[in-house]
């Protein structure tokens, strides 16, 4: 995939970022958010910006956060500053800033702008169930709102138990203009005192957002539509604490094809899934792009290079956008079938390996699905069909797989449609070796001459287009092509749909097609 645009030049007037939580692998939705606010970013001369939001301690794990740098990695969403990538404005990671957080916490509190809470969980749940039953909104009673610094601090001490809530004074509309939503309006009265810490070392969301925006000079947030809710309340964060406005666009949703919330039988799985299943970081970004965001013409096909040129959150639709299971794979295939062999035979071996048909005889390179190894070092190494133990280079599994380049959707699918180059024949049957309403003698007959007519054929004169030359004037002869060439193919490869017969046996090779050919026969 091309890399990022390194040779762009970056203004510090824009800046994006992506703030995704270590809780989880990064779905679709996610890649998504994080390549709008890219796009966005690189398309004005801007900064991306990675942060990770680690607060939540009990769920955030290293493992995740890891993984959340290689799906970025592995897309090419390569970020100007965060983890790895230290810049001006760090710490990146959340847990880094609990002093910073604390600080702010006490100057909303110093200024009588936030309070502590008191209330237990169920006498919170009793009042908004009482506020459900009379039809009013679940804004927090305001109960302890007037409890002074001073009284707080010292029930703290004695043990009592309390959160941090911001005192909401606002009385006017909150109003934001969304760059793709258009003029939103909230009532900061039906909000009232939302919390904003369980302690003054554990910060909680919306509060840490606003804190970590400003220190970052972030200038604009792109993330999914389920954070517009969050918007009033960090609005009212910035400017209770002096700090500057934010423009926002919130992203339409991704829909199941029937319009409901995308669910993983649709396709919300972990983005890294989709890599191990063999689809390119190339098609995904391109399939991602559209959904939700279209050019100003019809085009389907887009490099990262055109989508930083083109790119605006003015194209970007405000209802949600529906995934597409079979787009996805006509990408994939289309940029399956315009990769270079060579390319496209190091992005295969991986699958062949851990499908159990090969290995490197030198195990000298780690074999992960999708390994950081030049093209190369795949070249240079040596091969052991397992099955056969016979020992073939990189040519012989690229000539393999380049008879399979145009039927690819997935990579992953290579392992099914060459197995049988790589272990013996097992499901065999007359059925399959049948063309059309051929009788048992018949299908004998066929497989016979084919026999008797490859056995004289020379070693060295054993190619694709001499075989083709050789049987398709005996196949005309038979007033049907089928007749000859079907139980060939068939008995080459054992499935209903594969290559070409002469394809098939040019790969094989004299032996090895005549010795399948005897193995039909046998069966007849």
């Amino acid at each position: 995939m091309d890399q990022l645009i390194s040779s762009i030049s970056k203004k510090e007037d824009i800046r994006t970022r992506f703030a995704p939580s270590p809780t989880g692998f990064l779905q679709l939705g996610n890649l998504r958010t994080a390549l709008f606010a890219y796009l966005f970013a690189k398309n004005n001369n801007g900064i991306f910006v990675l942060r990770i939001e680690d607060t939540d301690k009990e769920r955030s794990t290293t493992e995740y956060e890891k993984a959340i740098l290689e799906t970025l990695k592995w897309v090419g969403l390569l970020w100007d500053e965060g983890p790895e990538v230290e810049g001006a404005y760090g710490p990146y990671r959340q847990s880094e800033k609990l002093d910073v957080y604390e600080k702010y916490l006490k100057q909303l509190l110093n200024e009588n702008k936030a309070f502590y809470c008191f209330c237990s969980e169920n006498e919170l749940e009793t009042y908004r169930q009482y506020q459900l039953s009379q039809g009013q909104s679940t804004a927090y009673s305001g109960k302890c709102r007037n409890i002074s610094l001073s009284e707080a601090e010292k029930r703290i001490k004695e043990g009592e138990k309390a959160i941090i809530r911001f005192k909401n004074m606002v009385i006017e509309p909150v109003i934001f203009d969304d760059m793709i939503r258009g003029k939103t309006e909230f009532d900061p009265q039906l909000i009232g005192d939302f919390s904003i810490a369980r302690g003054l070392r554990s910060p909680l969301f919306n509060f840490c957002n606003v804190i970590d925006d400003f220190d970052m000079k972030i200038t604009h947030v792109v993330r999914g539509e389920d954070h517009v809710s969050n918007t009033p309340s960090q609005i009212m964060l910035q400017k209770a604490l002096g700090f500057s406005s934010l423009k926002y666009a919130h992203l339409p949703m991704i829909l199941a094809p029937d319009h409901s919330k995308l669910s993983k039988r649709h396709g919300a799985v972990p983005v890294l899934e989709y890599r191990d299943k063999g689809y390119l970081p190339e098609a995904l970004i391109n399939f991602l792009v559209l959904l939700g965001w279209h050019p100003e013409d019809d085009r389907e096909i887009f490099t990262i290079k055109n989508l930083v040129k083109e790119f605006s959150l003015d194209r970007v639709q405000k209802s949600g956008a529906v995934f597409d299971q079979q787009r996805l794979d006509w990408l994939n295939g289309f940029y399956i079938r315009n990769l270079a062999i060579e390319n496209l035979t190091k992005k295969c071996l991986p699958f062949l390996i851990e499908g159990n048909l090969i290995k490197i005889v030198e195990e000298s390179i780690p074999l992960q699905l999708i390994p950081a190894v030049t093209e190369e070092s795949w070249q240079e190494q040596k091969y052991e069909i397992i099955e056969t133990k016979e020992i073939v280079d990189f040519s012989y599994l690229a000539k393999i797989i380049s008879l399979y380049q145009q039927r690819l959707k997935k990579l992953s699918e290579i392992v099914d449609l060459t197995d049988f180059f790589f272990k013996e024949l097992s499901s065999l049957s007359v059925e399959l070796l049948r063309w059309k309403q051929m009788s048992n003698e018949e299908i004998k007959e066929s497989l016979k001459k084919l026999k008797e007519i490859l056995e004289k054929i020379k070693p060295e004169d054993w190619q694709k287009q001499n075989l083709e030359n050789i049987l398709m004037p005996e196949a005309e002869k038979m007033g049907d092509r089928g007749k000859l060439l079907w139980p060939l193919r068939v008995s080459l490869s054992g499935k209903e749909f594969s290559a070409s017969p002469f394809d098939l046996a040019d790969v094989l090779g004299k032996e090895k097609t005549i010795k399948r050919i005897k193995e039909a026969l046998k069966i007849l």
